[in-house]
């Protein structure tokens, strides 16, 4: 069990914010306006006996800069975060509106995946995160196509944004977003740093959402998939694919969310469980496995003060099929309250898991009992 809590996750919340501020960046004057975050989070586990013991724990969470605007017709977009354990790039791209529908971009980006702009509301997203299919941010060149009947979205990922197995960084875990980065080979525990690297290589992604407005319901079905390779020591080391259908509903303030996807990473050595990366440390994670989530929220706008909106939801994940003779399922269950404030928005979550990174288990284990976590994480955007 990794229960350092080192790991501070993003919520859909507050990360939509950031594709509103890219929106707005599309449609600003030339020029680059700068803002940012700073976060910070009390955690109460109790999975964690030295955490009980003091009755929680309240940390820094996050401190981040966005860069964002437009010059010479070219859309600019780039974050950088710093943690308490590591500094990392969250994204940085340039793009270009070629007409009222088509996009283009380049550089470290979200990868185009299942629903957007993220597969959850709280603070903890979905189990789908912490296998790279939520929220996931890699190195290439995008093309989208956003209309009233129909998007399309098409891309193609050199490496991870570390630059793959290569890349010039010290820690291959200092990423904000989850990666295979390895094979796990027998002997080594669910926390080791791998001892054979690997690293994606040359994916091809592509998404497709029609959507519905009708009889006060509103949103879209969509499907998406990717397929890529895979890069060892040696050169090639198998190949990677997944894909996912997704449903999405809005009805007057209420939001549901509904996904299932698979994956498979099939490498040359046989082994089926992998090494992945994030937030400064190692995870195993199986080879196979097919996800479902299902989530609901529901906005309520008030007037007490400075809060003018309360967001009630309740994201579920479950993985299973898990290959490595993993038997047992990953779940959690996140019960959460999204609280706007002005520049402040706090999110308090309670969350139960089972396998789940961050709940104390991993989804690379079998044997986990059922555990808790309260939440609660305070920031002040700027």
């Amino acid at each position: 069990m990794h229960d350092d809590g080192s790991m501070e996750e993003e919520s859909m919340e507050e990360e939509s914010m950031e594709a509103e501020e890219e929106e707005a960046a599309e449609e600003s004057d030339d020029g680059i306006k700068v803002g940012g975050a700073v976060r910070t989070q009390y955690s109460y586990e109790d999975y964690n006996d030295r955490n009980t013991d003091r009755a929680g724990d309240f940390d820094l969470d996050t401190v981040r800069l966005n860069f964002d605007g437009e010059i010479g017709d070219v859309i600019l977009s780039a974050e950088y975060r710093f943690y308490q354990y590591m500094n990392v790039v969250h994204h940085g791209w340039a793009g270009y509106d070629f007409n009222d529908q088509w996009h283009g971009r380049l550089g470290i980006m979200q990868v185009p995946f299942g629903v957007l702009p993220y597969n959850s509301h709280s603070y903890f997203f979905d189990s789908t995160y912490y296998v790279g299919l939520e929220d996931d941010y890699d190195t290439g060149f995008l093309v989208r196509r956003r209309g009233d009947l129909w998007d399309l979205d098409l891309a193609f990922f050199k490496n991870d944004e570390q630059g793959g197995l290569d890349g010039f960084v010290d820690n291959r875990s200092d990423r904000y977003s989850y990666d295979v980065v390895g094979e796990r080979a027998a002997g080594e525990g669910t926390y080791d740093d791998p001892s054979v690297g690997l690293a994606e290589r040359n994916t091809v992604s592509s998404r497709l959402a029609f959507k519905y407005d009708t009889g006060g319901w509103n949103g879209e079905f969509g499907l998406s998939g990717y397929y890529g390779g895979l890069e060892g020591p040696g050169g090639s080391a198998g190949d990677q694919w997944a894909h996912a259908v997704h449903f999405v509903a809005n009805h007057g303030r209420w939001n549901l969310q509904l996904q299932r996807a698979e994956y498979e990473y099939d490498l040359d050595s046989g082994r089926e469980l992998l090494v992945v990366g994030a937030y400064s440390f190692y995870d195993t994670i199986p080879s196979t496995a097919t996800t479902y989530t299902a989530n609901l929220a529901y906005s309520l706008p008030v007037d007490w003060g400075p809060v003018t909106n309360l967001t009630f939801y309740n994201d579920f994940s479950l993985m299973t099929d898990k290959s490595g003779g993993l038997q047992d399922d990953t779940r959690m269950n996140v019960l959460g309250v999204a609280i706007s404030a002005g520049g402040l928005y706090t999110y308090i979550d309670y969350v139960s898991g089972e396998n789940q990174p961050f709940i104390g288990g991993s989804i690379g284990q079998d044997g986990g009992d059922t555990n808790h976590r309260l939440n609660l994480n305070f920031g002040y955007y700027f």
